[in-house]
């Protein structure tokens, strides 16, 4: 037997090579692509596949789950971090985050304060205490008893789907941010905080606070340093 390598037999040019399926993937690499006019012939050369229309998604749209499409909320990030250098003590922080979670279509938030204190798992006392302090920066405002608004630059709902029951079809509610705007910018009972809604007094809070604890901690430094001097004396 031959130790030479053998050469592997090459086929004659004339020869035509078998051509995989239609419904195999690697068919897709040797056809070039051109435009679909007629979806019928698409469908007939791949009867195993599902042919499905469906509208053109947009740039930054979100996505739900098919019973509750577009139920999210819009959330400033500025909001967010202006927050979260602001409210000094987690009560206030949490309570706006029940909130955010709680809303409903448009901003409404339906809870008592009996209710966000079970939640929170504190007193009703602090909870009004706090919610307090978040409605004196134009956050949320009260509607009526039980029920509140976020101001729509900071958080909203735009839509939920509501479940159907017995007596109910199940429906869709969608409500746009610019409307809620308008409605409450025409309300002249409401603070012009609420109305106007701005972060610019919150951030100036910021930086007199930072002030004041700086001052704390340079004197608190200092007195230290007194003490460590009169130790070294002694």
């Amino acid at each position: 037997m031959s130790t030479e390598p053998q050469r592997r037999r090459t086929g004659d040019r004339g020869t035509p090579q078998p051509k995989p399926p239609l419904n195999d993937p690697a068919d897709a690499w040797d056809r070039p692509l051109h435009p679909v006019k007629k979806l019928d012939e698409v469908a007939r050369a791949y009867p195993g596949r599902k042919l499905t229309l469906d509208s053109e998604r947009k740039p930054l749209e979100f996505y739900g789950p098919p019973d509750q499409p577009n139920a999210f909320s819009m959330d400033s990030l500025e909001f967010f971090l202006v927050i979260a250098q602001f409210f000094r003590e987690a009560l206030p922080l949490r309570l706006i985050l029940l909130m955010i979670a709680c809303q409903r279509a448009g901003g409404r938030i339906h809870l008592t304060q009996d209710e966000m204190a079970h939640v929170l798992d504190v007193s009703r006392t602090k909870v009004n205490e706090a919610l307090r302090e978040v409605m004196a920066h134009g956050i949320v405002f009260r509607v009526k008893r039980g029920v509140y608004r976020f101001n729509p630059p900071y958080s909203y709902r735009v839509a939920e789907f509501i479940p159907g029951t017995e007596t109910m079809e199940p429906e869709y509610v969608r409500v746009e941010q610019y409307t809620a705007i308008a409605e409450i910018r025409s309300d002249e009972s409401l603070p012009d905080l609420v109305r106007f809604p701005s972060l610019e007094q919150m951030r100036r809070e910021i930086e007199r606070l930072r002030e004041e604890r700086s001052k704390v901690r340079a004197e608190r430094r200092h007195k230290r340093t007194q003490q460590k001097e009169k130790r070294t004396e002694q």
